[in-house]
């Protein structure tokens, strides 16, 4: 038994709870990312804190709020970060688009690595810029990186950017850091530039380290811009608050002015509280909830070694969420195309559980569905099931 109690149950139906009260009734939502836990004792001491002051005026952010970050990156991935590299937003999702609205021009390329991120599409779109598909290979269980086809696409002069995911949502790779600078140089030798979503990077399992993209050698950390939040590893995510690292100067004061014209600089108090807290008290709490992920992970991996062999679920080296191929429970003469939207609408509707779509991430996610595993065992063991009795008589 550890210090916190992860197994506690939590009622947060009728809480406004996009998860938990979109559906209602007695689905059990596996879907969207946040977690079923309470957030660390930390930040809630320090919300409250703020909370007992009783005003709530513009934040000043002052050299706590950016040595909370440099610190937590410097002893937690050894990646040293400048404060005058760093830019406050109010979240990773707008952090990105502004990154792609600084370094291209409408109608330029975008490169993105499908399955991914559902919110990578429109961040390239609402930039008026093109989606270049760099897709992600399955193969033997596992997803990698097409080197030959990202060579290609980031050789075409109107590609002037890629959106990568460092840890990458839905797949659950951790790239390494021999994958990341191969990436690296690719871009740099076609004057691509490096937009990396990191909200996941603290979310890693034994034997799979986070790499952060800023952390490479300075040509190539110079040419790319990573996108860091506590909020999705400290459950934190109604309380909006996130940063850029862009240690290149040029293209720092391009993306600030990007911030700006999007209205997403200004950040809140309880998110700077928050943030606060959770780089500089909550890296036992998080050590802790990693081990209880792992073991969620464990426990799906088991269920499925037994009880649904025929499903392959890919190994989970980052996220709290797992991908799991279904295609064995087409029935014959189904149609493939739209499976993982039928499944799912099954799954909610039949069975009382709600799960991604795999092609909610693009259509190279048809087959698959994204199970949210931050939740106390008890819940995943009830998901699971759930999942038993719907693939196992398809």
């Amino acid at each position: 038994m550890g210090k916190y109690d992860f197994d506690e149950i939590i009622d947060r139906r009728g809480t406004a709870s996009v998860k938990w009260d979109l559906y209602g009734g007695d689905v059990l939502p596996m879907w969207v990312a946040d977690m079923d836990f309470k957030a660390a004792p930390a930040i809630l001491q320090a919300l409250q804190k703020r909370l007992d002051h009783g005003v709530f005026g513009y934040p000043l952010l002052g050299r706590r709020f950016y040595k909370a970050i440099t610190d937590w990156f410097k002893e937690r991935h050894g990646w040293t970060i400048r404060k005058e590299d760093l830019i406050p937003t109010t979240g990773v999702i707008a952090a990105y688009s502004a990154c792609i609205k600084a370094v291209t021009k409408p109608g330029e390329k975008v490169i993105i690595m499908p399955p991914v991120y559902n919110c990578f599409f429109p961040a390239v779109r609402n930039n008026r810029c093109v989606e270049s598909r760099n897709a992600l290979v399955y193969k033997d269980g596992r997803y990698s990186i097409d080197f030959d086809d990202l060579e290609r696409r980031a050789a075409e002069p109107d590609a002037t950017a890629l959106l990568l995911c460092n840890p990458h949502n839905p797949a659950g790779r951790v790239w390494t850091r021999e994958e990341l600078l191969r990436i690296g140089e690719i871009c740099l030798r076609h004057d691509v530039f490096v937009i990396s979503d990191e909200i996941h990077c603290e979310l890693t399992y034994p034997g799979h380290d986070y790499t952060p993209f800023g952390s490479l050698p300075e040509e190539i950390a110079l040419n790319s811009a990573s996108c860091i939040s506590p909020t999705k590893a400290f459950n934190i995510a109604g309380i909006q608050i996130a940063a850029i690292a862009a240690p290149d100067a040029q293209r720092k004061a391009a993306i600030d002015r990007a911030i700006n014209e999007n209205e997403c600089c200004d950040v809140n108090v309880f998110g700077v509280a928050a943030l606060e807290a959770a780089y500089r008290e909550g890296g036992d709490w998080l050590d802790e909830l990693r081990v209880y992920l792992k073991g969620n992970a464990d426990c799906v991996c088991g269920f499925f070694k037994e009880k649904l062999p025929g499903f392959p679920v890919l190994p989970l080296e980052g996220t709290y969420l797992m991908w799991i191929d279904c295609r064995k429970a087409i029935r014959p003469g189904e149609p493939s195309e739209g499976f993982s939207e039928r499944l799912a609408t099954e799954l909610r509707e039949g069975h009382g559980l709600a799960v991604c779509p795999g092609t909610l991430y693009g259509q190279e996610g048809e087959g698959f569905i994204r199970l949210n595993i931050a939740c106390p065992r008890a819940l995943v063991e009830q998901g699971l099931e759930k999942l038993r009795l719907c693939l196992a008589n398809r």
